[in-house]
């Protein structure tokens, strides 16, 4: 069977569809602490996240509210980043601003 004959291209495509698999989804959760100001989370938020204020304010009550809540889904490396980013912002301003991950 020749290279160029559409059957084989066809085989060759199907193959290679069956073994592409998504890469697994991480959740990002923000965590409610007593000193953190609200302004700071909604900042974060919008500069790491993407949010819109109105976005950030919303869920920014919602982790006062419920004591955590999900800033984004994104691949492990992606997820990874943002917590690590996260941190560091958050200790460079004096805030103990809590981020993890979980598998979706």
């Amino acid at each position: 069977m020749s290279i160029n004959n559409p059957d084989f291209q066809k085989e060759i495509h199907k193959v290679i569809e069956e073994k592409t698999t998504e890469p697994p989804m991480y959740k990002v959760l923000l965590h409610n602490d007593d000193y953190t100001t609200k302004d700071f989370v909604v900042e974060i938020l919008m500069a790491i996240f993407n949010k819109s204020r109105q976005e950030a304010t919303s869920l920014m009550w919602h982790v006062h509210r419920n004591g955590s809540g999900i800033c984004g889904i994104y691949p492990y490396e992606m997820a990874e980043t943002k917590v690590n980013l996260v941190s560091l912002v958050a200790r460079e301003n004096g805030f103990p601003l809590k981020t993890s991950m979980e598998k979706e």
